[in-house]
Protein backbone atom coordinates (compact mmCIF):
# COMPACT_ATOMS: atom_id res chain seq x y z
CA UNK A 1 0.00 0.00 0.00
CA UNK A 2 1.60 3.30 -0.98
CA UNK A 3 0.38 6.73 0.08
CA UNK A 4 0.79 9.99 -1.80
CA UNK A 5 0.45 13.21 0.60
CA UNK A 6 -1.62 16.29 -1.44
CA UNK A 7 -0.88 19.58 -1.51
CA UNK A 8 -3.40 21.71 0.37
CA UNK A 9 -5.30 19.09 1.93
CA UNK A 10 -5.67 14.78 1.47
CA UNK A 11 -3.69 11.94 0.27
CA UNK A 12 -4.18 9.62 -2.23
CA UNK A 13 -4.24 5.67 -1.55
CA UNK A 14 -2.99 3.43 -3.61
CA UNK A 15 -2.42 -0.79 -4.07
CA UNK A 16 -5.21 -1.61 -1.88
CA UNK A 17 -8.37 -3.39 -2.64
CA UNK A 18 -10.93 -2.19 -0.21
CA UNK A 19 -12.76 -5.59 -0.91
CA UNK A 20 -9.87 -7.34 1.33
CA UNK A 21 -8.51 -5.41 4.26
CA UNK A 22 -6.05 -6.57 5.97
CA UNK A 23 -5.05 -5.76 9.35
CA UNK A 24 -2.30 -3.99 9.18
CA UNK A 25 -3.30 -2.14 5.70
CA UNK A 26 -6.91 -1.28 8.36
CA UNK A 27 -4.17 0.50 10.77
CA UNK A 28 -2.22 2.10 8.29
CA UNK A 29 -5.65 3.33 6.94
CA UNK A 30 -7.07 4.89 10.30
CA UNK A 31 -3.60 6.52 10.79
CA UNK A 32 -4.02 8.06 7.27
CA UNK A 33 -7.10 9.51 7.87
CA UNK A 34 -6.84 10.98 11.35
CA UNK A 35 -3.12 12.96 9.54
CA UNK A 36 -4.73 13.96 6.43
CA UNK A 37 -8.44 13.98 6.71
CA UNK A 38 -9.41 12.69 3.22
CA UNK A 39 -8.29 9.78 1.90
CA UNK A 40 -8.88 9.18 -2.25
CA UNK A 41 -8.72 5.29 -4.08
CA UNK A 42 -8.91 5.04 -7.68
CA UNK A 43 -10.14 1.72 -9.43
CA UNK A 44 -12.20 0.63 -6.41
CA UNK A 45 -15.21 -2.31 -7.30
CA UNK A 46 -17.01 -1.76 -4.44
CA UNK A 47 -20.87 -3.04 -4.58
CA UNK A 48 -23.19 -1.64 -2.29
CA UNK A 49 -22.60 -4.73 0.82
CA UNK A 50 -18.63 -3.78 0.25
CA UNK A 51 -19.22 -0.12 0.68
CA UNK A 52 -20.99 -0.98 3.72
CA UNK A 53 -18.50 -3.22 5.44
CA UNK A 54 -15.98 -0.55 4.70
CA UNK A 55 -17.93 2.25 6.70
CA UNK A 56 -18.73 -0.44 9.52
CA UNK A 57 -14.59 -1.06 9.94
CA UNK A 58 -14.51 2.72 11.24
CA UNK A 59 -17.64 3.08 13.45
CA UNK A 60 -21.09 2.57 12.99
CA UNK A 61 -23.33 4.04 10.30
CA UNK A 62 -25.34 7.19 10.74
CA UNK A 63 -28.66 6.59 8.38
CA UNK A 64 -29.14 10.01 6.90
CA UNK A 65 -32.77 11.50 7.82
CA UNK A 66 -32.76 13.83 4.70
CA UNK A 67 -31.18 12.01 2.33
CA UNK A 68 -32.72 9.23 0.20
CA UNK A 69 -31.84 6.47 0.37
CA UNK A 70 -31.19 3.79 -2.28
CA UNK A 71 -34.13 1.08 -2.98
CA UNK A 72 -32.31 -1.69 -1.13
CA UNK A 73 -29.63 -0.44 1.49
CA UNK A 74 -31.21 2.23 3.78
CA UNK A 75 -27.04 2.94 4.87
CA UNK A 76 -26.33 4.36 1.71
CA UNK A 77 -27.74 7.68 1.07
CA UNK A 78 -27.83 8.68 -2.80
CA UNK A 79 -26.14 12.06 -4.02
CA UNK A 80 -28.06 12.85 -7.23
CA UNK A 81 -28.63 15.18 -9.82
CA UNK A 82 -30.88 14.47 -13.32
CA UNK A 83 -29.83 15.95 -16.46
CA UNK A 84 -32.85 17.91 -15.90
CA UNK A 85 -32.14 19.55 -12.44
CA UNK A 86 -29.72 22.33 -12.30
CA UNK A 87 -29.35 22.52 -8.23
CA UNK A 88 -26.99 19.77 -6.98
CA UNK A 89 -26.44 18.58 -3.40
CA UNK A 90 -23.58 19.81 -1.28
CA UNK A 91 -23.17 22.59 -4.02
CA UNK A 92 -21.13 25.18 -1.65
CA UNK A 93 -18.95 24.87 1.13
CA UNK A 94 -19.66 22.28 4.13
CA UNK A 95 -19.25 19.81 6.73
CA UNK A 96 -21.90 16.75 7.13
CA UNK A 97 -23.83 16.84 9.93
CA UNK A 98 -22.00 19.67 12.28
CA UNK A 99 -25.76 20.56 12.97
CA UNK A 100 -25.97 17.03 15.75
CA UNK A 101 -24.65 16.77 18.66
CA UNK A 102 -22.55 14.37 18.45
CA UNK A 103 -21.27 15.31 14.63
CA UNK A 104 -20.39 12.26 12.37
CA UNK A 105 -16.82 11.08 11.92
CA UNK A 106 -16.67 10.64 7.91
CA UNK A 107 -18.19 9.93 5.30
CA UNK A 108 -17.33 7.08 1.99
CA UNK A 109 -18.61 8.50 -1.06
CA UNK A 110 -18.68 6.06 -4.16
CA UNK A 111 -18.66 6.79 -7.78
CA UNK A 112 -21.52 5.36 -9.36
CA UNK A 113 -22.63 7.15 -12.48
CA UNK A 114 -20.41 10.25 -13.65
CA UNK A 115 -21.01 13.24 -15.80
CA UNK A 116 -18.94 13.04 -19.16
CA UNK A 117 -16.76 16.15 -17.91
CA UNK A 118 -17.61 17.81 -14.90
CA UNK A 119 -18.79 17.39 -11.08
CA UNK A 120 -15.37 17.49 -9.47
CA UNK A 121 -15.07 18.01 -5.52
CA UNK A 122 -13.22 20.38 -3.33
CA UNK A 123 -11.58 19.63 -0.02
CA UNK A 124 -10.38 22.14 2.38
CA UNK A 125 -8.51 21.19 5.28
CA UNK A 126 -9.66 22.87 8.92
CA UNK A 127 -6.36 21.50 10.38
CA UNK A 128 -4.31 24.12 7.77
CA UNK A 129 -6.99 26.78 8.17
CA UNK A 130 -6.55 26.61 12.03
CA UNK A 131 -2.25 26.46 11.92
CA UNK A 132 -2.78 29.67 9.50
CA UNK A 133 -4.03 31.96 11.68
CA UNK A 134 -2.23 34.36 13.96
CA UNK A 135 -1.56 33.44 17.55
CA UNK A 136 -4.04 36.53 18.55
CA UNK A 137 -6.94 35.29 16.77
CA UNK A 138 -6.49 31.65 18.36
CA UNK A 139 -6.73 32.70 21.35
CA UNK A 140 -10.27 34.91 20.72
CA UNK A 141 -11.48 31.72 18.78
CA UNK A 142 -10.24 29.60 21.75
CA UNK A 143 -13.18 30.59 23.70
CA UNK A 144 -15.96 30.97 21.66
CA UNK A 145 -18.54 28.35 20.76
CA UNK A 146 -20.91 28.85 17.82
CA UNK A 147 -24.79 27.44 17.11
CA UNK A 148 -25.28 25.08 14.59
CA UNK A 149 -28.53 23.91 12.48
CA UNK A 150 -30.35 21.90 9.69
CA UNK A 151 -33.78 24.36 9.77
CA UNK A 152 -32.32 26.26 7.52
CA UNK A 153 -30.90 23.92 4.80
CA UNK A 154 -33.23 21.11 5.17
CA UNK A 155 -36.34 22.78 7.02
CA UNK A 156 -39.62 22.89 5.53
CA UNK A 157 -38.64 26.57 4.38
CA UNK A 158 -34.66 25.71 3.40
CA UNK A 159 -32.28 25.40 1.00
CA UNK A 160 -34.23 22.51 -0.33
CA UNK A 161 -37.78 22.96 -0.49
CA UNK A 162 -38.49 23.23 -4.32
CA UNK A 163 -36.89 19.64 -4.36
CA UNK A 164 -40.05 17.93 -4.23
CA UNK A 165 -38.38 15.02 -1.89
CA UNK A 166 -37.17 13.53 -4.84
CA UNK A 167 -33.65 13.60 -3.32
CA UNK A 168 -34.52 15.46 0.05
CA UNK A 169 -37.14 15.02 2.55
CA UNK A 170 -38.36 14.44 6.12
CA UNK A 171 -37.95 18.39 6.20
CA UNK A 172 -39.69 17.91 9.82
CA UNK A 173 -36.82 16.55 11.47
CA UNK A 174 -34.54 19.18 10.79
CA UNK A 175 -35.29 20.75 14.03
CA UNK A 176 -32.23 20.26 16.09
CA UNK A 177 -29.76 22.74 16.60
CA UNK A 178 -25.79 21.90 18.39
CA UNK A 179 -23.30 24.10 19.71
CA UNK A 180 -20.09 23.59 18.89
CA UNK A 181 -16.21 24.96 20.02
CA UNK A 182 -15.02 27.24 17.33
CA UNK A 183 -11.59 25.23 17.65
CA UNK A 184 -11.78 21.66 18.51
CA UNK A 185 -9.27 18.67 19.54
CA UNK A 186 -9.59 16.71 17.18
CA UNK A 187 -10.73 13.08 18.60
CA UNK A 188 -7.97 10.73 16.31
CA UNK A 189 -5.27 13.35 15.81
CA UNK A 190 -5.18 15.25 18.93
CA UNK A 191 -4.29 18.40 16.68
CA UNK A 192 -6.63 22.11 16.43
CA UNK A 193 -8.90 22.24 13.98
CA UNK A 194 -11.05 24.88 13.00
CA UNK A 195 -14.76 23.79 13.48
CA UNK A 196 -17.35 26.11 11.84
CA UNK A 197 -18.39 25.77 8.32
CA UNK A 198 -20.81 28.42 6.13
CA UNK A 199 -23.30 25.70 5.40
CA UNK A 200 -24.26 25.15 8.91
CA UNK A 201 -23.08 27.37 11.12
CA UNK A 202 -25.40 30.45 12.11
CA UNK A 203 -23.58 32.61 14.98
CA UNK A 204 -21.29 32.41 17.58
CA UNK A 205 -22.84 31.94 20.57
CA UNK A 206 -24.51 34.98 22.60
CA UNK A 207 -23.46 37.00 19.78
CA UNK A 208 -26.17 38.10 17.45
CA UNK A 209 -25.70 36.96 13.33
CA UNK A 210 -25.05 40.44 12.62
CA UNK A 211 -22.28 41.05 15.50
CA UNK A 212 -21.04 37.14 14.04
CA UNK A 213 -20.78 37.47 10.37
CA UNK A 214 -17.91 39.84 10.19
CA UNK A 215 -15.55 37.22 11.73
CA UNK A 216 -17.28 34.35 9.98
CA UNK A 217 -16.94 35.62 6.59
CA UNK A 218 -13.25 36.27 7.16
CA UNK A 219 -12.98 32.56 8.49
CA UNK A 220 -14.47 30.91 5.54
CA UNK A 221 -12.12 33.42 3.34
CA UNK A 222 -9.50 32.31 5.19
CA UNK A 223 -10.03 27.69 5.15
CA UNK A 224 -10.56 28.17 1.51
CA UNK A 225 -7.14 29.67 0.37
CA UNK A 226 -5.99 27.34 -2.09
CA UNK A 227 -2.96 26.80 -0.28
CA UNK A 228 -5.47 24.60 2.15
CA UNK A 229 -7.37 22.40 -0.55
CA UNK A 230 -7.31 20.41 -3.18
CA UNK A 231 -9.41 19.47 -5.96
CA UNK A 232 -10.74 15.41 -6.65
CA UNK A 233 -11.33 14.69 -10.70
CA UNK A 234 -13.78 11.48 -10.05
CA UNK A 235 -13.19 8.66 -12.47
CA UNK A 236 -15.10 5.13 -12.23
CA UNK A 237 -14.45 3.28 -9.13
CA UNK A 238 -13.07 6.29 -7.89
CA UNK A 239 -13.71 6.54 -3.75
CA UNK A 240 -13.07 9.31 -1.19
CA UNK A 241 -13.44 8.86 2.52
CA UNK A 242 -13.44 12.15 4.22
CA UNK A 243 -13.15 13.35 8.00
CA UNK A 244 -15.88 15.73 8.68
CA UNK A 245 -13.81 17.15 11.90
CA UNK A 246 -11.43 18.09 9.78
CA UNK A 247 -12.25 19.45 6.55
CA UNK A 248 -15.02 20.88 4.27
CA UNK A 249 -16.23 20.00 0.56
CA UNK A 250 -18.07 21.36 -1.86
CA UNK A 251 -19.08 19.62 -4.79
CA UNK A 252 -19.24 21.44 -8.17
CA UNK A 253 -22.42 21.84 -10.20
CA UNK A 254 -20.64 22.25 -13.82
CA UNK A 255 -22.57 19.35 -15.56
CA UNK A 256 -25.92 20.74 -16.48
CA UNK A 257 -27.59 18.37 -18.68
CA UNK A 258 -25.80 15.53 -17.72
CA UNK A 259 -26.71 12.63 -14.72
CA UNK A 260 -24.39 12.00 -11.88
CA UNK A 261 -25.42 9.30 -9.24
CA UNK A 262 -23.15 8.74 -6.01
CA UNK A 263 -23.37 6.52 -3.24
CA UNK A 264 -22.77 7.98 0.23
CA UNK A 265 -22.65 6.29 3.61
CA UNK A 266 -21.95 8.40 6.97
CA UNK A 267 -20.01 7.10 10.25
CA UNK A 268 -21.77 8.01 13.84
CA UNK A 269 -19.17 10.75 15.39
CA UNK A 270 -18.66 11.41 19.50
CA UNK A 271 -19.05 14.82 21.22
CA UNK A 272 -16.86 17.37 19.95
CA UNK A 273 -13.90 19.36 22.81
Amino acid sequence: MQLEALSGVGAVVSGVDLRHLEDMQETLLKQAFADHGVLFFRDQSLTPEDHIAFACRFGPININRFFKATETHPEIAEVRKEKEQTTNIGGAWHTDHSYDQEPALGSVLVARNLPQTGGDTLFASMYAAYDGLSDGLKETLSRLRAVHSSRHVFGAQGAYRGDGEQRIGNAEAATQDAIHPVVITHPLSGRKALYVNPAFTLHFEGWTQEESWPLLSYLYNHATSDAFTTRFVWQPGSVAFWDNRATWHYALNDYHGDFRLMHRITIEGCPLV
